[in-house]
């Protein structure tokens, strides 16, 4: 019975992205056979999404040069938002008129938006077209929120669109200490996603439990 031996012949077709290497086989006997090529595709690295603190991404903007995008809803944005930042909100409002639309924008006005002041939405469907009408794949991008849920799905749309340098502020804008960053609005960026009767039912209720302090810190308001 003959033995067999086998070397590979490497070899690269042109216009190829597959590295081909031929199986040949010798006998002992003299014989040659060929088997089919294996082929090894080049894979790509896929980046990952890094996560950071506030310090971190402030650093981030500083050294090297991220842009920070706020893919908030609109309402939270203008409560507050980062300076020189760019919006492009990963929902918008859902102003749809058929029938199911309307019941469910009713339900939820009648109890996250009243409580909470929070809008009825629907995903924004031209989201990654606006990002790159504004930037390139290239892109540093510091991607914002208020929790760190939405930036965290922003982050995976704009990665799959080709996006390599992306980061998130983990827990979101509600985790900002004031002053970290110079920011726009009537509130701090860590209160930019309370509203409704959450934040006066708050307030009565401070001042029906608390009302010594509560008086306290009506003398230290500044007067108007």
């Amino acid at each position: 019975m003959a033995g067999i031996g086998c070397f590979c012949s490497p070899t690269l077709p042109s216009r190829s992205n597959f590295q081909t290497s031929w199986l040949v086989f010798k006998t002992h006997r003299g014989q040659t056979m060929t088997g089919k090529p294996l082929r090894r595709r080049n894979l790509k690295i896929k980046s990952e999404v890094d996560y950071v603190s506030a310090e971190e991404a402030k650093e981030l903007i500083a050294v090297e040069g991220y842009a920070i995008l706020d893919v908030r809803d609109t309402k939270q944005y203008d409560r507050a938002h980062i300076k020189s930042c760019h919006h492009v909100p990963l929902f918008i409002e859902n102003k749809d008129n058929d029938l199911g639309t309307i019941i469910k924008r009713t339900v939820h006005n009648n109890i996250s938006g009243l409580f909470y002041g929070l809008p009825f939405t629907k995903p924004n469907p031209e989201f990654v077209q606006s990002v790159k009408s504004q930037f390139s794949p290239e892109s540093k991008l510091l991607l914002v929120c208020q929790e760190g849920l939405r930036s965290t799905a922003a982050a995976k749309k704009l990665e799959e669109a080709g996006f390599q340098n992306i980061a998130c502020v983990t827990s979101g804008l509600q985790s900002v200490k004031p002053g970290i960053f110079d920011s726009v609005g009537s509130t701090e960026l860590k209160d930019a996603g309370k509203a409704g009767l959450v934040t006066v039912q708050g307030a009565y209720l401070f001042t029906t439990f608390f009302p010594e302090q509560a008086e306290k810190l009506l003398q230290m308001a500044p007067k108007s």
